[in-house]
Parts: structure tokens; C-alpha cells; sequence
């Protein structure tokens, strides 16, 4: 069952959560002309059909700065598409001279120094055949979205095998581009996976990587990592939503891979999935940790004082409930069995506590509008935490009880 998280508490009571900010005055590499392979920071494990953001901006400001001498204005760069026009006319030219500045890089030691200055450090410079091959490969990149999209109309999986069989192999570096751009679009990767291993006539790594789908599962791998940087907000006004979708996505591309790859112990694919599984267990942990002591904080009538409501710690204990159902979809993925089964049984019986407390609250001072919120607002979790049907039986109980 997916979860769709919903960050809203009440319109007079929380404002709704705000989502990821757009960089201000952030200037696309090349126009956007890559986007569809580039991926985010952190970027533990480089893949050869993806590119860190960082590493293109920095080859781009390379393009610009040293490359293009003058033919690209900087100042209409932050417009993508002046930038892309500007640019695809020019292409044949810079990619030339950046294939003879890196051949040179690899024949003399200071051409090498001046050209890893340039851009700006080692990492950017390692990186740099893979955007001069994803330039050369722009067509073939945007092509591969649609395929990817056609994929997802194909319910046969005889159809799919087909279809994933048209796609070249014999280049590994525009494969690579090209199913990472593909998977990007490619809403099941489990269909995707079952149609490599039926090509593949095994399930053994060896046997999918000599049939020539390594790029498949390398793709999986690195989306999956670029889930990582989706995890990391934190705060009450977290984008929920997002949160949760990418750790939908990444369970789907993890299971895609456990469930039909016969992995080898000591290979990489292993390797790399068991460290972006801690990598994501990591960032949840103390999410899943905070959970409860949210709920309690949230539902829980001030010892001092006028009981007051507090918008904060009702927004991140409704956040919290849609995060734990999240995570009860997706525990088979991650690496938090023992902390989850305890928050899991802990927050159902703390919920159930609350809501009886407030119920009992409110038939005694039907008038009370602050308890009547909090009510409110523990009737959406009991709805994300246990049933639909629970949260009903709970409103025709507040009812009866605003009624007295």
C-alpha cells in the first residue's frame, strides 16, 4: 500500500508545509540540455550513465569561461533557453576543443594540472568524459525519456522484453545514459528488472551483466542514491510529501533489485546497495526516534496554565504517522526492524490513550474548542496510523460527545 502524506493539520490552525525552495538565481548546466542524467549530492558512487550537478556546473562554467571565448553571453545564461540555443550551434566546436584539451591532459603533466584547475578540482576533472560523452549523446538522452515512458504503457512483460531488447548495448557509455535517462521516467522498476532477467535467461549477476543489462541495474543504483538528498530536510516544516515519495522510490528500486538479482557477495552492486540502505536507515532513524515523544508532546493537555495548542508539535506529530506508515511500506528496504517494530506498537497505544483522554475531555465540556482541534488533528492520525473505519467510528464519537 503506497502512503501519500499530507503535511495539513488545519487551515486556522497550521500553515501548510512549504516545499524544497527552488536555488534562487541557480543557472542549469548547458541550458538543461543533460538534465535527465544529472544527480545530486551526495554522490558516494559515481555511475558512468549519471553526473553529480555539481561536477556539469563547474564543466559548464569551463565551457563558458574558457572554452566558448565570448560566444555565450554569461548574462542571458540564467534563461534555459536562450542558454540552450545559445549553446547547441556551438556544440560541435566546444566539444572539439574539450576532447583535445582532456587528450592533451593525458599526454603532458601540466596540461593535466592546468585543465584539474580549471575546473575546479580532481573530482570535476574524472568526471569530465562522462559530460562531454552525455553532450554527444543529448539526442539519444531525450529519446530515451519517451522510451521510458512508452515503457510504462507496456502491460505484457513479452512486449517489454522486446521493447528493452531495441535499446543499444554495444557502446556501454550511451547505454549507460540512456537507461538512466529511461528509468528516470519508468514508474515500475520492477517490470523492468523481471524483463532483463527473462532476456538474461538467469538471474545470476554474471548472467544479466553478459547479456549486457549491467547499465539496468546500475541505473536502479543510482537513482536510488539520488534519493538520499530528498531524506535529508528536517524540522516540523520538512516537505513531508517529498520525504516519503522518495522513500517509496527508493524501496521500489531497491526491491527491483533484491527480488530478482541474484547478487554476488563480495560484488559491487552488493556492496553499493548495502551502503545506501545504511545510508537511508541513517537519515530515518532519528525521524522514527522522534515520532513518539512528537505525539505525546502534541496530544498531550499543558500542565500549566491555559491549554493551549501548539501548531508546531501537531504538524510534526501528523507528520510523524504519515512518515511511520511510510516506513511500515517500506521496512523490507531499509535497515531499522527493531526501532521501527517498537515505535510502531508504542505510537498505536499512546494514540489510542490520547484520543480516549480527549473524548473523555470533550464529554465532559463539550464547549472546549481547544480539545475539540486536538481532537481533530489525533482522529487524521488514528486514520494514517490504524484505518479509515477507526477514524470514522472516532468522528460519529466526537460528535455525540459535542452534542451533550
Amino acid at each position: 500500500m503506497s502512503t501519500t502524506a499530507s503535511s495539513s493539520v488545519d487551515a486556522d490552525l497550521v500553515s501548510t508545509a512549504p516545499g524544497p525552495r527552488a536555488r534562487s538565481g541557480a543557472v542549469r548546466p548547458f541550458g538543461g540540455l543533460i538534465d535527465p542524467i544529472l544527480v545530486e549530492e551526495p554522490v558516494d558512487f559515481p555511475f558512468d550513465g549519471s553526473v553529480a550537478r555539481g561536477h556539469a556546473a563547474a564543466a559548464w562554467i569551463w565551457f563558458v569561461r574558457d572554452l566558448a571565448e565570448g560566444a555565450i553571453n554569461p548574462a542571458r545564461l540564467e534563461d534555459d533557453a536562450l542558454a540552450a540555443e545559445m549553446l547547441e550551434p556551438l556544440l560541435p566546436q566546444l566539444l572539439a576543443k574539450a576532447g583535445d584539451a582532456l587528450a592533451q591532459a593525458d599526454r603532458d603533466d601540466d596540461a593535466r594540472r592546468r585543465l584539474r584547475v580549471q575546473l575546479g578540482g580532481d573530482e570535476t576533472f574524472e568526471r569530465l568524459p562522462t559530460v562531454l560523452g552525455a553532450l554527444r549523446g543529448r539526442a539519444l538522452i531525450e529519446k530515451a525519456q519517451v522510451f521510458g515512458r512508452a515503457l510504462n504503457g507496456l502491460t505484457e512483460e513479452a512486449a517489454l522484453a522486446t521493447a528493452l531488447q531495441s535499446m543499444p548495448r554495444q557502446d556501454k557509455m550511451a547505454a549507460a545514459f540512456l537507461m538512466h535517462a529511461a528509468l528516470g521516467q519508468v514508474g515500475n522498476p520492477t517490470r523492468l528488472a523481471s524483463a532483463v532477467l527473462k532476456i538474461s535467461g538467469s538471474a545470476a549477476e554474471a548472467a544479466v551483466t553478459r547479456a549486457g543489462f549491467a547499465p539496468v541495474i546500475d541505473a536502479m543504483l543510482a537513482h536510488a542514491q539520488n534519493q538520499l538528498h530528498l531524506l535529508q530536510p528536517s524540522g516540523p516544516f520538512a516537505d513531508i510529501d517529498l520525504i516519503c515519495r522518495a522513500l517509496e522510490r527508493f524501496h521500489r528500486l531497491a526491491r527491483a533489485i533484491t527480488s530478482h538479482v541474484e547478487l554476488e557477495r563480495n560484488g559491487r552492486w552488493s556492496m553499493v546497495l548495502g551502503r545506501l540502505t545504511r545510508r537511508v536507515s541513517e537519515r530515518m532513524e532519528p525521524r522514527l526516534r522522534n515520532i513518539l515523544p512528537d505525539l505525546n508532546g502534541a496530544m498531550r493537555r499543558g500542565r500549566e496554565g491555559a491549554d493551549r495548542l501548539d501548531p508546531d508539535q501537531l504538524l510534526a506529530a501528523l507528520n510523524g504517522m504519515y512518515l511511520l506508515a511510510t516506513l511500515r511500506d517500506c521496512k523490507d528496504s531499509l535497515a531499522l526492524n527493531a526501532v521501527f517494530e517498537q515505535t510502531w506498537v508504542q505510537s498505536g497505544q499512546s494514540l489510542e490513550m490520547h484520543l480516549n483522554r480527549c473524548l473523555d475531555l470533550l464529554r465532559a465540556n463539550p464547549g472546549d474548542a481547544t480539545v475539540a482541534k486536538r481532537l481533530d488533528v489525533g482522529i487524521k492520525m488514528a486514520e494514517v496510523r490504524f484505518n479509515p473505519d477507526y477514524a470514522e467510528t472516532l468522528r460519529r464519537a466526537r460528535a455525540t460527545a459535542m452534542k451533550r
